[in-house]
């Protein structure tokens, strides 16, 4: 008997397992559709990257604050997207991208006792894939950067800070583009959240195994006090009641007593446990 009413608990239980519902947002860090801004600095203060060298690299701090809607809880990011200005070049640009995501408490980069400003060790890659930029298709229009991650999404946990390493490689070292301009992105104003490095030589993962490294300067070809891209973040969440909220939900004006597992009661004759009635959740000693 005590077997039988196992089973009919699990199936009871089963009843009411809750159903996640898969949410999804974007959140964009700064202007997105209406960005009018590009690049604060020289050429090698665009991030994530820019297409005037063969190796680039960035590092980028979105804040809690700067996510928005995505800190407040548990999620997937999807997809990252970058948008700059006038693809004003006569040829396809080819990068071998690496993209690596952590999640942090820091909102800041942190300086060494000289004052240098240190980038973050890196180590979690989400993608790698090549990506081809037809430029000329696209003259003198904004271009669109998309990382589509929905194959593997990176879990972000709420009230955390995301991390964003991404680094572009030419396959043969052609550095720059040809034509009249070298497509800087779009910034958001938030100053001082990205850190560069550009070189027509040595890829940034390579820089990052160097004795040089974690050391930002201009000596070193870093830009330091860059500002974040106009950024759109799309991720997915998902929303799960518990088994008591969906009994309470269900069952909340009926008048009748249920266990947590959703079985029926007589209320002249509880026996000691947990119940729901009326929306209520009641103790019987």
């Amino acid at each position: 008997m005590k077997k039988l009413y196992m089973i009919l608990a699990a199936i009871a239980a089963m009843t009411f397992t809750a159903q996640a519902d898969v949410n999804y947002g974007v959140v964009e860090v700064g202007d997105f559709d209406n960005a009018t801004e590009t690049y604060n600095g020289s050429y090698f203060d665009m991030a994530p990257t820019n297409f005037y060298l063969a190796h680039t690299g960035a590092q980028m701090i979105y804040t809690p604050a700067e996510l928005g809607e995505i800190a407040e809880k548990d999620v997937n990011i999807t997809m990252l997207s970058f948008k700059f200005n006038n693809a004003g070049a006569y040829e396809d640009i080819t990068r071998d991208i690496k993209l690596y995501l952590q999640q942090t408490d820091a909102t800041a980069f942190e300086t060494d006792d000289d004052g240098i400003k240190q980038f973050f060790e890196f180590d979690n890659l989400v993608l790698q894939e090549t990506q081809v930029y037809e430029m000329l298709d696209f003259y003198y229009e904004d271009y669109e950067l998309v990382l589509d991650l929905s194959n593997a999404p990176f879990a972000l946990t709420k009230g955390k800070g995301l991390l964003v390493t991404a680094v572009f490689d030419a396959q043969d070292d052609d550095n720059c583009t040809e034509g009249s301009d070298y497509a800087p992105f779009y910034t958001s104003g938030i100053r001082s959240q990205a850190m560069v490095y550009t070189n027509n030589w040595t890829s940034f993962v390579d820089y990052a195994m160097g004795n040089d490294f974690p050391n930002a300067t201009a000596m070193l070809g870093c830009g330091t006090n860059v500002e974040l891209p106009v950024t759109r973040i799309n991720f997915s969440y998902e929303d799960t009641p518990s088994s008591v909220e969906e009994i309470e939900a269900a069952n909340a004006q009926d008048g009748v007593y249920y266990n947590l597992m959703g079985q029926k009661f007589n209320g002249n004759d509880l026996p000691a446990g947990i119940y729901i009635h009326n929306g209520k959740k009641i103790m019987v000693k």
